[in-house]
């Protein structure tokens, strides 16, 4: 018998020389950066990113303090190795693709240079794990992330409850004022999942593997994981949807006996046999509360955030819990009702990068229309993740209109026409301001006009919030011109 392996020491963050590799604009990076300029003191901490100055501008504002000390440097347009293989950390950026070909990561491990991620940082160094949620799923997974947190904080109060994650920020500058009683709700992607499940105790990754059998021995787990789903999804970050699967199913691998575990659906049903914690689901009890959110997938989160939450703190407040998730508005960007223009309703779903997503937004929006289905006008379309999109090209049909954008947007198009659309009904129109323009004309009283993309919008954005906000302006300028003094239905 072998004996078990020793466990690597604490990573000591002070007077470490750290390079962050991708500062980005969704405020991930911004956070780490100063996280470690803080715990290094005076020590080197150079932020690298392949984008230049000008696209950077808001991030590095918010780092512009710390640049003018010289505390932290910068090296923007491009990277150099020797940034990577003569730090003590280099700190990744989860978005970065398939990692374990990327070659500056590899040099850094050729090195002996460990990697950690902002989540592989955070995670070791929460108060405590029994009082962690984790979410993670294809769709609805920020939706019922922030269900969870609005409900618990509903019963808490505002601060004992901290939401972070993929859906947005990061908490490793909040570490001071969280308790042992602090609730962490985490909403994971597949890549921080990866990264997490590649790491040791400490978050740190001293070697990346393709192979999907590498994850199956994950150092961390939260007592409360929720899996919503699993559809495909993102083979262009993880090179197979074998892949992506497992990174997903790595959150459950490391569950102990009474932690439990949240499965939303059939999708996810035979994860039940990988932990030891104690399964829910994925038969869950309907949410049946009137609900301020539309759509049945919307119930289903519902019912996964209610038993999450209850199983976080118990069944005594589950009515509390009920009605909190039943008042839930809803996030920006995902089925956001916008506003209505002359009988028409326009809602903004850019969140929605899978076709998964798509349907379920299509689904929501028809069960609110007298006509159904067949008075929703759905533009789709972007940046092209290698998944197929024939679901959305087999609903095309069933729509009042089809508006597809970006780079996805031609062979979407000439499937859905391919599925039996009719022309007069399928418009390839390139840009969102084009798509928008052409649905407004065609719509009709009493129908809608939905952007839910089911594809990421990097082709044409800088992030779906961009391409949300878009939306928005343009259906507030249609509604300025239908109301003068900005009114709205």
């Amino acid at each position: 018998m072998h004996p078990p392996p020793t466990p690597s020491p604490p990573f000591n963050l002070t007077d470490a020389s750290v390079t962050v590799m991708g500062l980005g604009r969704f405020g991930g990076g911004v956070g780490v950066t100063r996280f470690l300029a803080e715990q290094a003191g005076c020590a080197r901490v150079l932020v690298t990113d392949l984008s230049p100055e000008s696209d950077l501008a808001d991030s590095l504002a918010q780092l512009e303090p710390l640049i003018r000390r010289g505390i932290v440097e910068t090296r923007l347009g491009g990277h150099n190795v020797s940034d990577f293989t003569t730090a003590d950390l280099v700190v990744a950026n989860p978005a970065v693709p398939t990692p374990w070909d990327n070659r500056f990561l590899r040099a850094a491990l050729a090195a002996g240079i460990p990697l950690a991620t902002e989540i592989g940082l955070l995670v070791p160094r929460l108060p405590s794990r029994t009082n962690t949620i984790a979410v993670t799923g294809s769709v609805g997974k920020s939706t019922t992330t922030a269900m969870i947190a609005h409900a618990l904080r509903a019963v808490l109060g505002e601060s004992a409850v901290a939401l972070g994650g993929n859906i947005g920020g990061t908490l490793l500058n909040d570490l001071p004022r969280f308790t042992s009683d602090t609730r962490i709700v985490l909403e994971l992607s597949s890549a921080m999942l990866f990264w997490l499940a590649s790491a040791d105790e400490h978050g740190l990754v001293r070697t990346l593997d393709a192979d999907p059998a590498a994850l199956a021995h994950p150092k961390w787990s939260p007592a409360v994981a929720v899996a919503t789903n699993l559809a495909p999804n993102h083979a262009d970050w993880h090179g197979t949807l074998d892949h992506y699967a497992a990174s997903k199913r790595a959150l459950l691998l490391a569950q102990l006996p009474g932690d439990t575990a949240i499965l939303g659906d059939e999708s996810v049903a035979n994860w039940a046999a990988l932990t030891r914690a104690t399964v829910q689901g994925p038969h869950l009890p309907r949410f049946d509360r009137p609900m301020a959110l539309p759509g049945e997938h919307n119930r289903r989160n519902a019912a996964v955030a209610l038993a999450a939450c209850a199983a976080a703190i118990g069944t005594d407040q589950r009515s509390t819990l009920a009605e909190a998730i039943a008042a839930f508005p809803g996030l920006v960007h995902r089925l956001q009702f916008v506003a209505e223009v002359r009988g028409v309703r326009y809602f903004n779903d850019s969140k929605s990068t899978t076709p998964e997503s798509a349907l379920r937004a299509v689904e929501a929006v028809a069960e609110t229309l007298a006509v159904g289905a067949r008075g929703v006008h759905l533009i789709a379309g972007g940046y092209d993740k290698k998944i197929a999109l024939d679901p959305i090209a087999h609903l095309a049909p069933t729509l009042a209109g089809l508006y597809t954008i970006g780079q996805t947007g031609p062979a979407l198009a000439a499937a859905a026409l391919a599925n039996g659309a009719h022309a007069e009904h399928v418009h390839d129109t390139g840009t969102l301001e084009s798509a928008f323009a052409l649905a407004v004309a065609c719509a009709k009283p009493g129908e809608a006009v939905v952007l839910s993309p089911a594809c990421a919008s990097w082709d044409q954005f800088t992030n779906f919030e961009a391409r949300g906000d878009l939306f928005v302006s343009l259906v507030r300028a249609a509604a300025g011109r239908d109301h003068p003094t900005g009114a709205t239905a």
